[in-house]
């Protein structure tokens, strides 16, 4: 590369007539000095484009997650609706359901549960599907425990809330990629790396224009005295928080018009010993203890 392309002709020119012996190595170091800060500039705008891309790129994981648990929690809806049909002989396949009376029982597709080709083939051909029957009445999915995701998390951190002096906002570990934000009426600080229990499956909602993305369960004895319920030693981030009476599968997410937390909570108490329970049963994770209370006997968990 020519002098004259990184510096003016006559700023070279006046430094070989200043010193005619050093004035060329004068120049090859500047040349040389801009050409590592064009590159340096080069390769910081490359590195701010692949941390934008690194960032949309983890968005559109996230949302592709999202439809992949939607989609997967309607099949087992539809799952449920077809076992639990009166044309469902027990220990019938779903896919071998016999074909709803006024079908064309030859060239209907089985009752049941039909995925999006299956769906999309029977317009092509014109086929008419059977009508899925409705569940009857007094055998919906049984309300309790096991339909809460109650896993254990680490507090990470506890901050202010920006827009409410009573709120804070927590950052907690739950043995996921990333921690969820919660925002709640945490008030010490000192709770930080502290091992609580939440509830993960309640829909996210903003409280005060902060996302909170998990319920934390504390006891209550009177609305000034209260504490968080504590898995037991030895959990990490992410274990599951089950009840042995009550074995499932919990919700995906569970849905505010079935009001499942809302009527499964008032069961949820912490008995003489401080042990935590749902109707009877201590809340346990599975090889290592019993979830308890840090001081309060025979009160409500919330």
């Amino acid at each position: 590369m020519d002098l004259g392309e990184v510096f003016h002709p006559s700023l070279a020119a006046a430094l070989m007539k200043l010193d005619p012996e050093d004035g060329e190595k004068i120049m090859e170091y500047f040349q040389t000095h801009a050409l590592l800060t064009r590159e340096k500039a080069l390769l910081q705008a490359s590195v701010r484009e692949q941390k934008k891309l690194l960032v949309e790129n983890g968005k559109l994981k996230k949302d592709i997650e999202q439809l992949r648990f939607q989609l997967q929690d309607k099949q087992r809806r539809r799952v449920a609706k077809a076992l639990l049909s009166p044309n469902h002989a027990p220990g019938t396949p779903v896919n071998q359901l016999p074909p709803t009376a006024g079908s064309e029982a030859a060239s209907s597709p089985p009752s049941g549960v039909l995925d999006q080709w299956s769906k999309a083939t029977c317009r092509q051909k014109g086929v008419k599907r059977a009508p899925t029957a409705a569940p009857p009445l007094g055998r919906e999915l049984p309300v309790d425990v096991s339909r809460l995701d109650l896993r254990v998390g680490r507090i990470l951190s506890v901050g202010p809330h920006p827009l409410a002096e009573n709120l804070t906002v927590q950052e907690v570990d739950v043995g996921e990629k990333a921690p969820r934000t919660i925002v709640s009426k945490l008030p010490r600080k000192e709770l930080d790396g502290a091992l609580v229990v939440l509830l993960c499956n309640i829909k996210s909602c903003k409280l005060k224009g902060v996302a909170s993305q998990a319920r934390l369960l504390w006891c209550f004895q009177s609305d000034h005295a209260v504490e968080l319920l504590a898995p037991p030693t030895g959990s990490n981030p992410g274990d599951r928080v089950t009840c042995l009476d009550f074995p499932g599968e919990p919700d995906r997410e569970l849905q505010s018009k079935q009001r499942v937390w809302e009527r499964v909570q008032p069961s949820l108490q912490v008995n003489a010993r401080g042990v935590a329970n749902y109707k009877g049963c201590g809340l346990q994770v599975k090889g290592k203890g019993l979830c308890r209370a840090w001081s309060f006997t025979n009160c409500n968990i919330k």
